[in-house]
């Protein structure tokens, strides 16, 4: 690659000086021949047609528009794909995999946030933080001297469903925490669990011995409302599911029916579908807290991902690997 490639920003442009603040937009222009006025919104545009026979960095973020056959006859020299955000699987077809371009993602710095998000809600579930927020505005007053029973991090169960990056994530962040931290996932196996240092169980077997369960698979057809009514009903009493996956991995239905007989409570910031209708139950009941799926990257956090990619574009341009190269094998199964 060339040292100072041409690159061209592919999201929508109003997210572009967000991701590149200042001084990542200066370390970036650096390194690349780029335009930051100049921001692919569209592969059909004539100014963007006209700049994408030149370019070989193609700089990513949401709102991409698909990177089909089509766009890539018009990118003759393409050769790098840097996705600033997390998945790829919106706008990166076969054609970019048949092609032979290096696809990188800033996923891994997206997951952050994710994990740090759960662990703050299982920390806070797990103090019953919520309902005793409620209790204490109804009541405006508390005992005062009384070990309030029932609740506590000390030894309290934690289940991670799906070891993506930020179920791997987020086992990390747990590490230095009184909590007994297992995992179901069926494409790692105990070997893989014993290397996260947490123990493997079967998803029905870690639904009914967790206090907390948190979600952290992708959504594929397999996982489209895999806790269901059944699933559900294996929960603990008094258990909490959190879920800042996908809204697709719950039967909302079926949760709203647990949620109504005050068995479980729920942790949501994802749901399907995004956001819910105005009627639905799960606005107005207590042992909800639904947030507008705020886990992910967001205010000075979007900065992580421009740097993330700046840095792959170092590493490019200096002739070595990325860090963060995504594969197209396997990308079904990926989050």
């Amino acid at each position: 690659m060339p040292e100072r490639p041409v690159a061209m920003f592919a999201m929508t442009a109003e997210n572009v000086p967000q991701i590149f603040p200042p001084e990542a937009l200066a370390r970036l222009r650096e390194l690349v021949d780029i335009d930051p006025a100049l921001v692919a919104e569209s592969f059909t545009d004539a100014p963007v047609r006209k700049a994408l026979a030149e370019t070989e960095i193609l700089i990513t973020g949401w709102g991409c528009p698909v990177l089909d056959h089509a766009a890539l006859e018009a990118a003759p020299k393409l050769r790098a794909v840097l996705h600033s955000a997390g998945s790829v699987k919106g706008f990166a077809t076969p054609a970019v995999w048949e092609r032979g371009l290096v696809v990188s993602s800033a996923a891994g710095a997206n997951a952050l946030p994710v994990a740090e998000y759960t662990l703050a809600m299982i920390l806070l579930a797990g103090k019953d933080l919520f309902a005793q927020r409620d209790r204490l505005r109804a009541e405006r007053a508390f005992p005062y001297g009384k070990i309030v029973p029932g609740i506590g991090n000390f030894g309290r169960r934690v289940g991670i469903v799906g070891a993506s990056r930020v179920g791997r994530r987020l086992i990390e962040l747990l590490r230095p925490f009184d909590l007994r931290v297992s995992l179901a996932d069926p494409y790692v196996d105990e070997a893989g669990a014993a290397a996260l240092g947490v123990p493997l169980l079967p998803l029905d077997d870690l639904l009914g011995g967790s206090d907390i369960v948190t979600l952290h698979a992708p959504q594929t057809p397999e996982t489209r409302r895999m806790i269901g009514r059944r699933e559900l009903a294996l929960m603990p009493d008094g258990s909490v599911l959190v879920n800042t996956a996908r809204g697709a991995l719950v039967d909302h239905d079926a949760l709203a029916d647990q949620l109504r007989a005050g068995r479980l409570s729920a942790v949501l910031d994802v749901t399907e579908p995004e956001p819910l209708p105005t009627d639905s139950p799960l606005y107005e009941l207590p042992n909800v807290f639904i947030t507008p799926h705020l886990a992910g990257s967001q205010g000075n956090e979007v900065a992580r991902l421009g740097l993330t990619v700046v840095e792959e574009v170092e590493r490019l341009v200096s002739g070595r690997e990325p860090a963060f190269r995504v594969e197209g094998e396997g990308l079904e199964r990926a989050a």
